[in-house]
C-alpha cells in the first residue's frame, strides 16, 4: 500500500474517531430526533445561532467607529426593542404556524402509509375469503347477509372477521413505529372510512370525491362489492383491484 493510501486511511480513521461520540449521542436520543417537535427546535436554534454573531457585531458597532464603517447603513442601529420584537414574531410564527403544520404533515403522512398497509392486508384477507369456499361459508358469509349496505352493516360480521380486521388495524401502526397521536388518528379515520364505505350514500362531500383519478373507491366501490360479490375486494383504494383484474365501477 502506497504512502498516500496510508495517509488517507489514517485521516479517515481519525475522522471516524472524532465523529463517533456525536453518532453515539444521536443513537441515544433517537426518539427525540423522530419527534415532530425536533425539526422546529432544530431550525429555530440554528437560525438564532447564525443570528447571534451579527447581533454581537451590532452591539460592538454601536461603540466602535472602526467596526461601524463596515455597516451598509452606518447611521442606523439595532435597538433592544427591535430585537425583542423580531424574537417575539419569530417564536410566534414557529409555535402558532410552523409547528402545527409540521405536526399535521408528519401525522398525515404516517396515517396515509397505515391506511395503505391496512388496505393491502384487508384486500388479501378479503380475496382469500371469497376465493376459498370454506372460508367464505364459515367466516365471511355473515357480512354478506345484506346486499344493500347501511352504516351499521360495517361491523355486521362474525368474531373471526372482526378480530382479524381489528388485528390488521392494530398491527399496521405498530409495524411502522408510529407516534401514539398517529395511532389514534389512524384508528379514528379507519373507523370513519369503514362506516362511510357501508353508509349506502354517494354524497357530494364523500371522501372518494376528494381523491382524484378514481384512486379511492369509497361507498360506491364497496356497495358494488356487496351487490355483485365478485368484485372490489379492497376496502378503500382501487389499485389492488385494478392490478388483480377485480375492479368494477358503476359504469361497468
Amino acid at each position: 500500500m502506497c504512502s498516500w493510501e496510508l495517509r488517507h486511511r489514517a485521516d479517515l480513521e481519525t475522522e471516524i474517531m472524532l465523529l463517533q461520540p456525536t453518532w453515539d449521542v444521536l443513537l441515544r436520543h433517537a426518539a427525540v430526533l423522530r419527534s415532530p417537535l425536533f425539526p422546529i427546535l432544530f431550525s429555530l436554534l440554528v437560525y438564532l445561532s447564525f443570528c447571534l454573531p451579527f447581533l454581537l457585531l451590532d452591539l460592538l458597532a454601536s461603540r466602535w467607529a472602526w467596526l461601524r464603517r463596515f455597516k451598509l447603513q452606518p447611521q442606523s442601529s439595532v435597538s433592544w426593542t427591535s430585537v425583542r420584537s423580531c424574537l417575539a414574531l419569530t417564536l410566534h410564527n414557529h409555535l402558532v404556524f410552523i409547528f402545527p403544520l409540521t405536526l399535521l404533515h408528519c401525522v398525515l403522512a404516517q396515517v396515509l402509509v397505515c391506511l395503505l398497509l391496512f388496505d393491502f392486508q384487508s384486500f388479501v384477507w378479503h380475496l382469500l375469503h371469497h376465493k376459498v369456499p370454506w372460508l367464505y361459508r364459515n367466516f365471511h358469509k355473515v357480512h354478506h347477509t345484506y346486499t344493500s349496505t347501511s352504516a351499521l352493516t360495517a361491523e355486521y360480521s362474525g368474531a373471526w372477521e372482526t378480530l382479524s380486521l381489528g388485528l390488521f388495524a392494530a398491527v399496521s401502526p405498530e409495524l411502522l413505529g408510529c407516534h401514539p397521536l398517529t395511532k389514534l388518528t389512524f384508528f379514528t379515520l379507519n373507523i370513519w372510512l369503514s362506516v362511510e364505505d357501508h353508509c349506502g350514500y354517494d354524497l357530494p362531500w364523500a371522501t372518494h370525491r376528494l381523491v382524484p383519478f378514481g384512486l379511492y373507491g369509497g361507498a360506491p366501490h364497496h356497495d358494488l362489492h356487496h351487490l355483485k360479490s365478485k368484485f372490489n375486494y379492497a376496502p378503500y383504494f382501487t389499485h389492488w383491484d385494478r392490478l388483480a383484474g377485480t375492479l368494477c365501477s358503476q359504469d361497468a
